[in-house]
């Protein structure tokens, strides 16, 4: 049972988003950590992904009986009750915005509370309706970032901001892959993503702009001066190829295999980008 309710936490979304906490972090501290600090940082923001997740496990659970890859979630399958799920999501999310209102500072409670509030109702219920609900899923996926910056500085600066839009870009080419090559599952749940409502062809033209925009946003931190020309350097070579096979999706036969290895690289990006990031401050 506790295995369950490990699971109903989506604990791959909790990591994936905690390491870009972790390397703002690392990177604004330039690694001189108050433990207290960090601490209450890094586990904060995983129990209010956590809750965000479970509740969001609640909401979708009529469309996550619909697909193959969601159809024995324990919400779906009865194994949690639901009762005791949104108390777990709850105990989880008060205890985790306590950590950070009260023993980080205001503003970093305040960057994560509005990204679990996009998450578990303006892109919960959106994309039930819209294919743009992934533009404004990527708002809650892109404060993690913030929160490692803003549990240092304590401020929301032009640093924040690129954050902020880095991962907003990622998220586009990510999630516009896993959409392609999951588009069966969705149409069987009725959930209109971009690949469904406009096409392949228009999803690969949308993956390319914004790859384009996320390079903008990545070098932008070189061109301010936040980071040296190691950093650029690596993020030049990982997003040169990240744009070539973007590319190569435009001449490709079979899109489905050509989607999922885009989303395993997009994963690889991410780490690199991670760890140029956290070790930058060493770096020429």
């Amino acid at each position: 049972m506790i295995k369950e309710y490990y699971r109903l936490t989506k604990p791959g979304i909790v990591y994936g988003n905690v390491l870009t906490t972790l390397a703002a972090y690392l990177f604004t501290s330039r690694w001189h950590i108050g433990f207290e600090n960090f601490v209450a940082t890094i586990l904060g923001i995983a129990l209010v992904i956590a809750s965000a997740c479970v509740f969001n496990n609640y909401f979708d659970r009529d469309i996550d009986k619909k697909m193959t890859r969601t159809k024995s979630r324990a919400l779906v399958s009865g194994v949690i009750d639901v009762t005791y799920a949104l108390l777990f999501g709850a105990v989880l999310g008060v205890v985790g915005f306590m950590l950070l209102f009260f023993f980080v500072n205001v503003l970093t409670g305040f960057v994560a509370l509005v990204g679990f509030l996009v998450y578990i109702f303006a892109y919960t219920f959106s994309k039930r309706v819209t294919e743009w609900a992934t533009e404004i899923g990527s708002i809650a996926g892109a404060t993690p970032i913030v929160v490692g910056y803003t549990a240092v500085t304590g401020r929301f600066d032009l640093v924040a901001l690129i954050f902020f839009l880095i991962l907003v870009f990622w998220q586009m080419p990510h999630f516009y892959s896993i959409a392609m090559f999951r588009s069966g599952e969705y149409a069987a749940a009725n959930i209109p993503v971009l690949p469904l409502k406009k096409g392949v062809h228009e999803t690969k033209v949308r993956t390319l702009l914004y790859l384009s925009a996320f390079a903008l946003a990545v070098f932008a931190l070189t061109f301010f001066g936040y980071t040296g020309y190691t950093y650029a350097l690596v993020m030049g070579v990982v997003t040169l190829v990240w744009f070539w096979r973007c590319i190569d999706g435009f001449s490709v036969q079979d899109d489905e295999t050509w989607a999922r290895k885009l989303f395993f690289f997009s994963l690889i990006v991410l780490l690199v980008f991670c760890a140029a990031l956290a070790l930058s401050p060493f770096l020429p």
